[in-house]
């Protein structure tokens, strides 16, 4: 009942932003980027539903552009470390010897740092901005996808399928791809579902910083660091991209967990 009601809450919660991300790639009620100085830090109201910034421009037009940017740029970071992860981990975990050692040892090294301060050190390397965000972060999250798949083929090669599979004479690109690759799937859906969310948490701290989409194109990140020096004279500056950020990852922690209990048979056992 319990995982129910989290696919349910979770779905709901996660389209309702890629709803949003959509709908604002589009169309917004105000230009996000136009200057009304005779109508800033306007409170929320009837025609600035979710009030104005300090350069007048309308917050809620500015949120779902924002949620366009953060989610992209989530979706762009998840699809890149799931798919160099998946080719990267499925040959670690099929190769001997040195090659599987080597893999391993630097996927380790990768490990040992936090994400965020490796994708905080990599952005210094490739640069800020939309595409440093996507890279950095991408390579922050592809030792925790290699380990998944790694593990998972691993313990997948030995089964009788599979070696049913060479002994008849499919050649082992065959075999990884028609017999092992599906046992990755389960996992690979329910990280990348938990990626999602870190994603968009990684990338509205770094856009904070100042390291990811430059102003003024708005981010739920760069939209609460500009709101900082206005938070007693207008808290919806800070409240509004924090609820979207904090709905983002309750959203995808629910799909994550509900897909989990449904994917894991481990999980399903209990």
């Amino acid at each position: 009942m319990m995982n129910k009601a989290n696919l349910i809450a979770g779905g709901a919660l996660t389209g309702l932003l890629l709803t949003a991300a959509i709908i604002g790639a589009f169309w917004t009620p105000y230009d996000p980027l136009r200057l009304d100085m005779l109508n800033r830090l306007g409170p929320p109201s009837p025609v600035h539903w979710l009030g104005t910034d300090e350069f007048g421009r309308d917050v809620l037009s500015r949120l779902m552009t924002g949620a366009t940017a953060s989610l992209s740029i989530a979706a762009v970071t998840v699809a890149l470390a799931i798919t160099a992860g998946t080719i990267i981990g499925m040959l670690a975990g099929s190769a001997r010897g040195w090659t599987a050692r080597g893999i391993s040892a630097v996927s380790d090294a990768l490990l040992a740092f936090p994400g965020i301060l490796l994708a905080l050190t990599l952005i210094v390397i490739v640069g800020a901005g939309r595409n440093g965000i996507v890279i950095a972060l991408a390579i922050a999250y592809l030792p925790g996808v290699m380990r998944v798949v790694r593990s998972t083929v691993l313990s997948a090669r030995e089964k009788e399928y599979v070696e049913a599979s060479r002994v008849i004479g499919n050649s082992e690109l065959y075999t990884m791809l028609a017999h092992i690759l599906p046992n990755c799937l389960a996992p690979i859906t329910v990280l990348g579902t938990s990626m999602f969310g870190w994603a968009i948490l990684s990338e509205s701290a770094l856009s904070f910083l100042g390291l990811g989409v430059p102003p003024p194109a708005p981010t739920w990140g760069n939209m609460l660091a500009s709101s900082q020096p206005f938070f007693e004279q207008a808290l919806w500056l800070s409240l509004a991209p924090g609820i979207c950020i904090s709905i983002a990852l309750l959203g995808t922690n629910l799909l994550g967990d509900a897909l989990r209990d449904r994917l894991d048979p481990r999980m399903a056992a209990i």
